[in-house]
């Protein structure tokens, strides 16, 4: 047994190690290398010998390292934990509005619970002391259909804005964003945002 789990520590240690830099693992992820129980036990001991990083329940971490400004780790950002898990579970997922405005500097509050909206499950998972990520089941599909994630954020962000609240300032960092969208993704994504959404940006 002990010879077994140490098989399984030896064969997960090598999969990492050879993996890029800020990949997401999850248990499933070496289920063909171990037992459940293997496997974990695999998991800690990789975690005590600071190769991965525990980020939540069942999700590990291989971290980037900043060997440029000698900051040290590089942690994952919320939305890259969201996809990990979105992958895994085979769901999609989309952005909400505070988290969108965040992401695209229209607000510089930082949401403890950032909000996803799926077509899988309904539920939360915590990333840390007060913070974590919840899943929210929509069967609206056309927040699912964005081809550029861009388009999702800044459509998402100017909903959670609404049509009355919206500023010039906020606008122009809208159009610095949207500069960057291809135009072949804009042309998609635009006929998926509200018409007041898609009036104001097709002015821009």
């Amino acid at each position: 047994m002990l010879m077994a789990s140490q098989s399984t520590y030896n064969s997960i240690k090598e999969r990492v190690e050879l993996s890029e830099r800020g990949t997401l693992f999850f248990p499933d992820s070496f289920s063909a290398l171990g037992s459940s129980d293997a496997v974990r036990s695999a998991l800690v001991r990789l975690c005590q010998n600071n190769i991965l990083i525990r980020v939540a329940q069942g999700i590990y971490y291989y971290p980037r390292i900043d060997n440029k400004w000698g900051s040290g780790i590089i942690p994952p950002s919320i939305e890259e934990i969201a996809r990990g898990i979105a992958m895994r579970d085979k769901v999609r997922i989309a952005p909400t509005g505070s988290y969108a405005m965040y992401q695209l500097g229209l607000s510089t509050q930082i949401p403890a619970n950032v909000v996803f909206m799926t077509d899988g499950s309904q539920r939360r998972i915590s990333i840390g002391k007060g913070r974590g990520i919840f899943f929210k089941h929509s069967s609206n599909m056309r927040v699912f259909a964005f081809q550029s994630q861009l388009m999702e954020l800044i459509v998402a962000a100017m909903r959670e804005i609404g049509q009355d609240n919206i500023t010039n300032e906020q606008i122009t960092i809208i159009n610095t964003h949207l500069a960057q969208v291809d135009r072949d993704d804009y042309n998609h994504d635009i006929q998926l945002a509200p018409i007041w959404v898609r009036n104001t940006l097709l002015k821009q």
